[in-house]
């Protein structure tokens, strides 16, 4: 990259012995070959709880140390260069929250319905300490699995198998919610609604357990619902699918009637369906999500019922069964405009069981393959202490290359495409510390959305004030505070900053007037 230097004027003021500049009289000249790392980009990591993978690290610990470990989880992953997290709040018909009509996780206490001592709400934690890093927070359900083990004896005498066993078949030494039954979605509608209507997330995540993986020997024990519900259904995996797709679609709706801004994606398992399954298919040969989980997670996106879909590709470039590449192509052709953020799999490298995973360039390389198509908004990782124990220096290269400065979520324009106006009357003030910035308010927008953050921005005497280039973001901000302090400001530098203001899906207002201060 080549950026060709112009002199640039500045009118000189004297303000209370501070040296504060106007906006450059010319903008820098930018070589054509230059190519600024995105500045909008989907980075997420999923915090998994069941059977405490990767928080709290025991059941047994105190919320003291809980709330130590998921701050620690946060500010490393905040480090690397994470935007979002994907926060498993319910692993079995169970709540790592207490705004819940289901009982405390056992994953949380060490017995399910055992409240925290002292009691605290882990979520309404979680999503505070998100927002101060400039991070998304995504409530991740398992909407049907009851139970997750085979010690049916050891649930909470208020567990919902316990009330509703009607509900529930068992299936490979667990109990699973019968999606065939109307009452079981409506109950899972109002379980995911008391979360949307309570907590102060970005988003509800659903990962890839509909109906059971299959089991050789296992059998579904759902007829005698297919009989009493199955009308118009000749074929009882048909019923199954439409189950599946009258849950997403009632989610859908009513997630989004609450909250207008609320984002709904899934995680499905990475094959939909293969190429000599059904010619729509991708050129795989593996299990699929629509034959086996009878889950048409392809019509979900299509249909436009979700906000993103994030398929798990935990394979490798060029693998024989299921390349990474031919399903990122094939997910990116089938997302009708929506989202796609890919899920990746840096477990896979603790594994070292695959020689390609052997290569510390994989993951790598299969960031660049994806920033290379335009239709791919971001990536998700599974899970978050795979990503942090670094494997094959991993977290390093997301650090120190492909994450090495901010990025905004991208926008969802068909849930708000109006941004905020600019934040007014911006200020620079050396203090002792650094650099003070204030500005006031901006004035309402056209749809009346209140400012949900500002972005900072800082470029150096001589730089190009291009807000396009996220080199030049030093903060992104979660609050509506008309302030920031840059304390990282160096003595004896002159700076320039922009202020632009957010709403909460991420559209950002035109740019504030440049201000300079020589610190």
């Amino acid at each position: 990259m080549r950026i060709y230097s112009v002199a640039v004027l500045y009118i000189l003021l004297v303000l209370s012995g501070l040296r504060v500049y106007a906006q450059p009289a010319r903008e820098l000249e930018i070589a054509d070959n230059y190519k600024p790392e995105p500045k909008r980009e989907f980075r997420g990591v999923w915090i998994a709880t069941v059977v405490n993978i990767d928080w709290p690290s025991s059941s047994r610990s105190l919320p003291d140390k809980q709330k130590t470990e998921l701050l620690t989880l946060l500010d490393e992953h905040h480090e690397t260069g994470i935007n979002a997290v994907m926060l498993q709040v319910r692993p079995a018909a169970d709540a790592l929250y207490a705004k819940s009509f289901e009982p405390w996780s056992k994953y949380l206490t060490g017995q399910q319905g055992r409240a925290p001592s002292p009691n605290y709400d882990p979520l309404e934690f979680a999503v505070t300490e998100a927002h101060k890093r400039g991070m998304e927070l995504h409530a991740w359900f398992n909407p049907y699995r009851a139970t997750f083990d085979k010690n049916f004896n050891a649930v909470a005498s208020d567990h919902i198998t316990r009330l509703k066993p009607e509900w529930f078949f068992t299936y490979g030494g667990i109990k699973l919610f019968n999606p065939g039954i109307p009452e079981v979605r409506e109950y899972i509608v109002r379980v995911v609604l008391n979360v949307v209507n309570n907590y102060d997330v970005d988003g509800i995540h659903l990962d890839d357990y509909f109906y059971p993986y299959p089991i050789a020997g296992q059998r579904i024990n759902d007829q005698e619902a297919f009989e009493k519900y199955g009308t118009g259904f000749t074929d009882i995996k048909d019923w199954r699918r439409n189950n599946v797709d009258v849950l997403i679609k009632m989610l859908s709706d009513s997630i989004h009637a609450h909250k207008p801004s609320m984002k709904f994606g899934i995680s499905p398992f990475g094959i939909w369906a293969n190429k000599y399954q059904n010619p729509e298919g991708s050129e795989t040969n593996g299990g699929s999500s629509y034959y086996e989980q009878y889950a048409d997670s392809r019509k979900w996106i299509r249909e436009g019922w979700l906000d993103y879909i994030n398929p798990q590709l935990y394979w490798p470039i060029g693998n024989r069964a299921a390349a990474f590449d031919k399903l990122a192509d094939w997910w990116s052709n089938n997302t009708n405009n929506r989202h796609l953020y890919i899920g990746q799999a840096p477990y896979r490298l603790l594994e070292r069981k695959t020689a390609a995973f052997r290569n510390p360039s994989e993951l790598p390389n299969q960031i660049n393959y994806l920033r290379n198509n335009p239709r791919v908004q971001g990536s998700v990782y599974f899970s978050s202490n795979s990503l942090i124990s670094n494997p094959l220096g991993i977290a390093d290269s997301l650090r120190n290359t492909y994450y090495r400065y901010p990025a905004l979520p991208p926008p969802m324009l068909w849930l708000d495409s109006v941004a905020p106006n600019v934040p007014r009357n911006l200020t620079v003030k050396e203090t002792g510390r650094g650099v003070r910035l204030s500005w006031q308010e901006p004035t309402p927008a056209h749809d009346s959305e209140p400012v949900y953050g500002y972005v900072i921005y800082r470029f150096e005497e001589g730089e190009r004030t291009d807000i396009n280039d996220p080199k030049n973001i030093i903060s992104i901000k979660y609050n509506a505070d008309l302030f920031y302090d840059d304390n990282t400001a160096q003595k004896g530098k002159h700076y320039l900053y922009i202020v632009t203001a957010i709403d909460r899906i991420k559209n950002e207002s035109e740019r504030s007037p440049a201000v300079a201060v020589s610190n």
